[in-house]
Formats: C-alpha cells, sequence, structure tokens
C-alpha cells in the first residue's frame, strides 16, 4: 500500500511529531508497505536524509518557533501526499490537530487515519471539550477561560469555584506547553502572561491531587489503562520527554472496577468529543472519582509512547497498531 506519513510541522510539538512520524514510517515500512516521509514544514524527506531530521532526539524543552514552513494548503498537493493510498497523521497540536489539515485533505479526496475535522477540533479546543463532557456526564474539574487580549478572570470565582492550586494551560495546545501550577492570585497573572505565548485562550481548572490515569481507544474498544507517575510531581514537557523522569505502570494498579469505570468514561469521552478511529482520553483519579482531563486525537507514536504501550499489553505489536490504525482511517475517510 501507498501510504504518505506526515509529521513535523511548526508547533513547539514539533520534534515529538518528528519521533513519532519516523518510528511509524519503520514501522510501516517492515510490514512491507511503500512509505513517504513527510515533514508538513518543508515537504518530502528523501530517504537518506530522514536520519538528519532529528539527531538529538526530544529534547526537554519544546523548540523555538520554527519559520518558513509551507503554507497548510499546499501539502495536500505534495505528489507522495495525493498520490498516496491513505495518510498517516503523526501531527501533535496546530494545524496537523486541530481539524484544518484533515479539511484539506478530504477536499482533495486523500483519505487520512483519526479523528475528522469536527472531532479534531473540539478534542483540541480544551473549554468546548470540557462543556460537552459535562453534558455527556463524563466527571471534569471545574474551569475558568481567560481570553486575548486582556485574559481577564473573576477573582472570585477563581479562588471559590476553581480553587488554588489550579493549573494554568494554553486552552488549544499539548504535551503540556505552557502549563503552570499557580497557587495564589499573586502567581496567576505570571502564569497566564506565559500560557498567552502559545494561544489567544488559556484554561484556570481546579488541580486535583490524585493519580494520573491515561486510556487509549481504538477501533471503539478501551485499552487498558496507564498510570503516570513523574518524578517530579508534575507531568510537564520536561517529564513526558526527559528519560528516566517518569514511571509509567501497564496496566494501572487499580482495582478491577475503576478500571471498568475508566475504561467506560473514555469510551463516553470519545463519543461526546465526536472522535473517530483512535485517541487517548486522559484522567485523574482523586480518591475513588475520576475527572477527565483532555482527549489526544493524535497521541505520541513513538514506539514507547503510551498509546503503543497499551496496545502491546493486549497483544497488538507497534506495526500491527499501526496497520490498524491505516485500517481504520481507510474505512472512515475512504472518499
Amino acid at each position: 500500500m501507498k501510504i504518505a506519513v506526515l509529521f513535523g510541522g511548526t508547533t513547539a510539538e514539533r520534534e515529538v511529531s518528528l519521533a513519532s512520524g519516523l518510528a511509524v514510517v519503520k514501522a510501516l515500512r517492515s510490514r512491507g508497505h511503500e512509505v513517504a516521509a513527510v515533514d508538513t514544514a518543508r515537504g518530502f524527506v528523501p530517504l537518506d536524509e530522514e536520519d538528519t531530521l532529528l539527531p538529538g532526539g526530544v529534547h526537554s524543552a519544546p523548540p523555538d518557533h520554527f519559520s518558513g514552513a509551507l503554507p497548510p494548503g499546499e501539502i495536500p498537493l505534495i505528489p507522495e501526499v495525493r498520490n498516496a493510498e491513505v495518510a498517516f497523521l503523526a501531527l501533535h497540536g496546530g494545524t496537523g490537530e486541530d481539524g484544518r489539515l484533515q479539511a484539506l485533505l478530504e477536499l482533495h479526496g486523500v483519505p487520512y487515519t483519526g479523528s475528522g475535522p469536527l472531532g479534531s477540533g473540539i478534542a483540541m479546543d480544551k473549554d468546548i471539550s470540557k462543556r460537552l463532557l459535562r453534558d455527556a456526564g463524563v466527571p471534569t474539574l471545574p474551569w475558568w477561560l481567560a481570553q486575548a487580549p486582556g485574559f481577564e478572570y473573576n477573582p472570585v470565582v477563581v479562588r471559590e469555584e476553581v480553587t488554588f492550586p489550579c493549573i494554568v494551560k494554553p486552552s488549544r495546545q499539548g504535551s503540556s506547553v505552557g502549563m503552570h501550577v499557580v497557587n495564589s492570585i499573586e502567581e496567576l497573572d505570571v502564569a497566564l502572561a506565559d500560557a498567552a505565548k502559545y494561544d489567544s485562550e488559556v484554561l484556570i481548572e481546579r488541580m486535583a491531587r490524585g493519580s494520573e490515569l491515561t486510556i487509549a481507544v481504538v477501533g471503539g474498544q478501551p485499552l487498558a489503562p496507564i498510570e503516570i507517575r513523574p518524578r517530579s510531581g508534575l507531568y510537564d514537557y520536561a517529564s513526558k520527554y526527559t528519560a528516566g523522569m517518569t514511571e509509567y505502570l501497564c496496566p494501572a494498579p487499580i482495582s478491577a472496577a475503576l478500571t471498568t469505570r475508566a475504561q467506560e468514561l473514555s469510551l463516553r469521552a470519545f463519543h461526546a468529543l465526536k472522535l473517530e478511529g483512535y485517541a487517548r482520553i486522559d484522567f485523574i483519579l482523586a480518591g475513588d472519582e475520576l475527572f477527565c482531563l483532555e482527549a489526544n486525537t493524535l497521541p505520541g507514536m513513538t514506539a514507547t509512547s503510551l498509546l503503543p504501550k497499551a496496545a502491546a499489553e493486549s497483544g497488538l505489536s507497534f506495526p500491527d497498531l499501526c496497520e490498524r490504525i491505516v485500517t481504520l482511517g481507510l474505512k472512515t475517510h475512504r472518499s
């Protein structure tokens, strides 16, 4: 099968996406597919240049802004994408994950993996996601949305309803980029100013103490929950991408009843947010209460990422998982 793997891009998650894309390229080639590597910031990547894309691996801080990129409208016109039987999206954040690229691919009749434009846009927007989750009966933590230009907030609501400590994070960003733990009103303005570098909307959300869990959904089937234990206490960008800073337990050491409950809520969230194909749903377990944090429509796809870990627990190897995602994409988005 002719497959174009799209990765890279210009977001703060560029390095993570490069790692995901290169892993997927290798996995699909191992199964005999004809795979073209496409960096959506630069275009088709010749085989002899693929190893030069990420020579130092993913660093512990997001990269500086990448400039001089291709306009998104040109991506479906690249011959390797236009002539592919399916585009495997290994992008994280920005145009690649918010539904715009998905809409462009649909306009050009190129099937692709993952959720469509609607689900991608909804899941990328944490404020809209939380409203839909709440209406669907999926517990989520109280929040306030601060918006540009002034990023105003009601200090009474923040103190009494959101409460401290709270989490401040860009509403439409991933990999915990721009995320801060805030303990007082005095710290809030500084955190808002930094988060505002990444988005025009910033979420101020109650911070719940407990265990972080993530559940992957593939083809309508929730996989084993994974518990995430960051050694720093905060699962930020550095904890995600610095070796040894986080411990992952799969399956999570929770009761059978809680496992069933988490899987039920992950599937309910998947449907409430109009997701398709596959996704990863993140929760916090505070005591016996589960709260949904967000959904990732294009989660990390290196061989050691969370979705592949859960798939491996269910007996699905990384190449098998990549092929399964391709099959789901063709079933959902073939024109």
